[in-house]
């Protein structure tokens, strides 16, 4: 539910549970992700991430009489609109967006949110190590060498244990190393002719 200085936060709950029974050709997904006084932040479902599709929500949005301003990001599939917090309440922008044909949900995006900020904290974490090192070391290197060695461990505590490795296993790792080990003379190669 959303909690905002627009006033009663049941009056939005209702405007986005009209937002599911209306039936459009082909409803935009949208989820609200900020709202403060004069801007809306919107991230729109993956099938509209294109260029033409937001371009084409932005400008709809833009000839709006209460839309002031409205900025999209494509890769991150948010619209923030800007609009005339003196005149024009939030309810009215989410009606202008549900009669575009928005359908306001909780949208998956192949990830979740838990998922972007695990992600996001490895990248912060790898930049820092980068930074660090002076470039020399990443977690690009550290993970598989980590691996190695636990690796090495299990070899001195057990022994090779041979014996125990299924025969796919072993084919798998001769066909990838087979395939990584050749994939230079796989690709093209360009002679310069002279003149």
């Amino acid at each position: 539910m959303l909690i905002n200085s627009y006033g009663n936060p049941t009056k939005i709950a209702k405007i986005i549970e009209q937002a599911s029974l209306k039936t459009t050709p082909r409803p935009i997904s949208a989820k609200i992700i900020s709202s403060t006084p004069g801007r809306l932040r919107l991230r729109i479902s993956p099938p509209h991430r294109y260029p033409e599709e937001m371009k084409r929500i932005a400008n709809v949005l833009e000839t709006q009489t209460h839309i002031r301003q409205v900025k999209t990001s494509i890769n991150s599939g948010s619209i923030t609109i800007h609009h005339d917090v003196q005149h024009v309440s939030l309810e009215n922008v989410l009606s202008t967006l549900l009669d575009l044909g928005f359908n306001f949900a909780d949208i998956t995006e192949g990830s979740s949110e838990a998922a972007e900020d695990v992600k996001k904290a490895i990248i912060n974490l790898n930049k820092r190590l980068e930074q660090a090192t002076s470039g020399e070391v990443d977690l690009r290197f550290l993970f598989p060498l980590g691996l190695s060695m636990l690796a090495v461990r299990q070899v001195m505590l057990r022994g090779f244990q041979l014996q125990i490795i299924p025969w796919y296993v072993l084919a798998w790792y001769a066909f990838d190393s087979f395939m990584k080990l050749n994939i230079s003379s796989q690709l093209p190669v360009t002679t310069e002719k002279s003149g």
